[in-house]
């Protein structure tokens, strides 16, 4: 992996093929290897970047100052600075999927389309908020096994860690070697976001397209459809069977969505959905 040192932390980033640029930001508690099924379909006939964010994977992160979510998006915004990229796609999943709406706020004409899989726009009710705060204490307390162990159950459809074994692992091995102290900080960062949905959302006049597995717990459909109402040019897809992690649970048909969406995009213009 190739290192860049950006607002003041080190990012570790992987870079592979040619063309236009796609940038994926990973959700929590994984890092960037939980997109290597879409690194290598993307990649014959994108240039992708899929770094881990500050605390995730082999990426730093700083004591001082407080680290607060806006900050995962300026991250990756120096980073595409780094590589001289002006303009570039982006796609998030789950907490990703809400640092590109920050990344939108804070550099919206440099993007050209958003993907949006897995997430939710508005804020935390109260109970989620304090939610964060308590699996904030408890990560750095205990560590990652035991919560990972748990979650897994939900980031995956129940069956599906039993049928894809591969799969199911490696998203158990991404978040037992997630560091305690960088999941800590993203989640107290998170409790503190915006509400994208009432102050972001109005503002965004380029494609999107919205994904989210059919029986996804944390991010139901009803959320995705949600975004969906408030966004001008939008293309919402279910993918069936799946959980709140599609892009791994059906690579395939999470793939060929996208790489859909972008060639529609490219073909008809950014008005076309």
């Amino acid at each position: 992996m190739a290192k860049a040192k950006v607002n003041d932390i080190e990012v570790s980033y992987e870079v592979a093929g040619e063309g236009e640029a796609i940038v994926l930001i990973h959700g929590h508690p994984f890092d960037h290897t939980m997109w290597y099924p879409q690194i290598k379909a993307f990649s014959s006939s994108y240039q992708v970047i899929a770094p881990d964010l500050r605390g995730y994977g082999k990426s730093g992160l700083r004591d001082n100052p407080a680290t607060r979510f806006e900050d995962y998006a300026t991250d990756m915004l120096r980073l595409v600075d780094h590589l001289k990229i002006e303009r570039f796609h982006l796609a998030g999943l789950s907490m990703g999927g809400q640092i590109i709406m920050e990344m939108f706020r804070q550099a919206p004409g440099r993007i050209k389309t958003l993907i949006f899989a897995d997430t939710f726009a508005s804020l935390d009710t109260p109970e989620v908020k304090q939610g964060r705060y308590d699996a904030a204490i408890r990560l750095e307390k205990e560590g990652m096994d035991a919560y990972a162990d748990e979650v897994i159950y939900k980031m995956f459809k129940p069956e599906h860690v039993r049928s894809m074994p591969n799969a199911a692992g490696h998203v158990i091995k991404m978040m037992k070697a997630t560091s305690p102290k960088g999941a800590a900080t993203a989640l107290r960062a998170r409790a503190e976001r915006i509400d994208y949905l009432k102050d972001v959302f109005p503002l965004i006049n380029i494609p999107t397209l919205v994904i989210v597995g059919r029986d996804d717990e944390f991010t139901p459909v009803a959320k995705a459809e949600e975004m969906k109402e408030n966004l001008n040019n939008c293309k919402l897809v279910v993918i069936e069977d799946a959980g709140h992690m599609p892009n791994l649970e059906h690579p395939e048909e999470f793939n060929e969505v996208v790489l859909d969406f972008l060639q529609t995009v490219s073909h008809y213009g950014s008005g076309y959905f």
